[in-house]
């Protein structure tokens, strides 16, 4: 098994490589590079005069970078795509690329915070340079906010009796592991569904540390100057919350209200979606790899109209 995909293996990989329908001599981005699996598939179908630019703000990332004249690896969020295409001489892109999941590298690291599977430090930052990190979400935003993130970005059924009992125990001590935390929320947790529970928990928790909704919004908008008439927007995702944001981006343009149209009445949308549902794994690659289970890939084209 390669190095790669010991750190991540990547998910819909060849389903990824057709949507984005890569030309020898194009120019393609890869906004989630991580352990570099979808990043060195999209190299093979390039030419000598193909380039390939990735993004990362994950320091760990940098270990994994591509030795090929054809690649670059940029250590910043993908909301900076634009700017940083820029400096790379590149002002627009031929196909863009983006696997929103945690890879399986981070929730496998222990020390990062990320897993319900280990006790650890809650940290959850991607970047390791933020000064927010889940202990200083825990212990100082307001119940009211509390209520927010575990419901708005974790859908956790009883989101404000969850933020009234850690605003309370925080009190007496501050939460500072992943067991202190299970520790303090036990009483709320489903019988029976103690994995889920925390999943949505700690999802909720990872969101707001690194601002993911945030990033994915400014992201995505800027894909609209940056690709070329024709070119691809490949993005997968793995819950709802980014699903709905990708799928709204692709049909309209923006994430809600109606379509934009012109003086004339007439619709003006910057992509053709090419996927009317979302493409999901197969059974063979649900069977091999289980964190494929959730992801949902979604496809449009740059159109001309705007």
């Amino acid at each position: 098994m390669s190095e790669d995909s010991v750190y991540h293996v990547p998910v819909m990989l060849q389903e990824c490589i057709e949507a984005m329908d890569i030309k020898p001599d194009g120019v393609y981005v890869d906004v989630t590079f991580g352990g570099g699996g979808h990043s060195r598939e999209i190299i093979k179908h390039l030419g000598p005069q193909g380039r390939l630019i990735a993004f990362d703000q994950d320091p760990d990332a940098l270990n994994n970078v591509i030795d090929d004249p054809r690649f670059v690896l940029v250590h910043q969020n993908f909301r900076f795509i634009k700017n940083f295409l820029r400096i790379e001489g590149v002002k627009q892109v031929d196909g863009i690329l983006g696997d929103l999941g945690v890879s399986s590298h981070q929730f496998d690291d222990a020390e990062r915070g990320f897993s319900i599977r280990f006790d650890a430090d809650l940290d959850m930052r991607m970047d390791q340079v933020s000064d927010l990190d889940a202990k200083k979400v825990l212990n100082t935003y307001n119940e009211e906010d509390l209520h927010r993130i575990f419901g708005m970005y974790g859908e956790v059924q009883n989101a404000k009796s969850l933020a009234k009992t850690i605003v309370t125990a925080r009190l007496t001590k501050e939460i500072q592991t992943v067991a202190e935390l299970k520790e303090v929320i036990k009483k709320l947790v489903p019988r029976g569904k103690e994995h889920k529970y925390h999943a949505q928990v700690f999802q909720a928790l990872r969101i707001e540390v690194n601002k993911e909704l945030d990033a994915l919004q400014e992201f995505l908008l800027q894909t609209i100057p940056v690709l070329k008439e024709g070119g691809r927007l490949v993005i997968m995702s793995y819950h709802s919350l980014e699903d709905r944001l990708v799928k709204n981006f692709m049909l309209k343009g923006k994430f809600r209200g109606d379509v934009e149209k012109d003086f004339f009445g007439n619709e003006i949308k910057p992509f053709k979606v090419l996927t009317r549902k979302a493409i999901t794994a197969t059974a063979e690659e649900l069977a091999l790899n289980n964190r494929s289970r959730s992801a949902k890939l979604r496809v449009a084209e740059r159109n001309n109209t705007v």
